[in-house]
């Protein structure tokens, strides 16, 4: 603009780049604010979507707190469960639910569907912590299936430190299922340690030391 002779010649400028640009600089701006409301409107969208299946998984988990539910209940749980995950997708919720209707698999003495549930998260999950709980469900699983070579398979998986106790308890039994009562004590040794370490209750392994006759076992 420098150059130019005028202030006629800067306007004649400035009309003529407004003619070739102005359109596209407005679509600009148009994009622009449709991308912000856009933005916005998914984010809220997205919160909508977080509330309402944190509000569904709250309801499963009341449903299920009891050891005993009826026909009519687990029938609510599973029909909870599938609008959790076929609604929210890969949400952690969704993979909570699909944890908790394998323990409901379980409790029917279902191991097959449980064991397809698990498999479902520690393939799909990103999350490692939800991925280590799979592992250790699918562990105990394989022991009360009568395959405690394959439970010890999974617990090489990298389950996160926060869940040592509990994987070393597994081991144990594990190794109890394969009559290895050396290596079964020392893993429910570890576990205990661990779980003081981490200060986390682990009911039971004590249980199960002294009935090896663990003669230095933790207090």
């Amino acid at each position: 603009m420098a150059d130019l002779r005028s202030e006629e010649e800067q306007l004649e400028v400035v009309k003529r780049w407004w003619k070739e640009n102005g359109t596209s600089l407005i679509a600009g701006v148009v994009l622009a604010a449709a991308g912000v409301f856009g933005w916005n409107a998914w984010q809220n969208y997205q919160e909508g979507q977080a509330e309402a299946a944190s509000v569904r998984y709250q309801q499963l988990v009341n449903l299920t707190a009891g050891n005993a539910l009826t026909e009519d209940q687990l029938a609510s749980a599973r029909e909870l469960v599938s609008e959790i995950t076929d609604e929210h997708g890969k949400t952690l919720y969704a993979e909570l639910a699909t944890l908790l209707d394998a323990r409901l698999a379980v409790q029917q003495g279902n191991l097959d569907d449980a064991k397809s549930a698990l498999e479902r998260v520690a393939n799909d999950s990103s999350r490692r912590y939800v991925r280590s709980l799979a592992w250790l469900r699918l562990a105990r699983i394989e022991i009360a299936n009568g395959n405690p070579d394959a439970a010890l398979n999974l617990l090489d998986q990298p389950i996160i430190s926060a869940l040592a106790a509990q994987q070393a308890n597994v081991r144990g039994d594990a190794y109890a299922s394969l009559g290895q009562t050396e290596q079964a004590r020392d893993a429910w040794q570890t576990a205990l340690e661990l779980a003081q370490t981490h200060n986390q209750p682990l009911y039971g392994v004590q249980f199960k030391l002294d009935d090896l006759g663990a003669e230095e076992t933790i207090q």
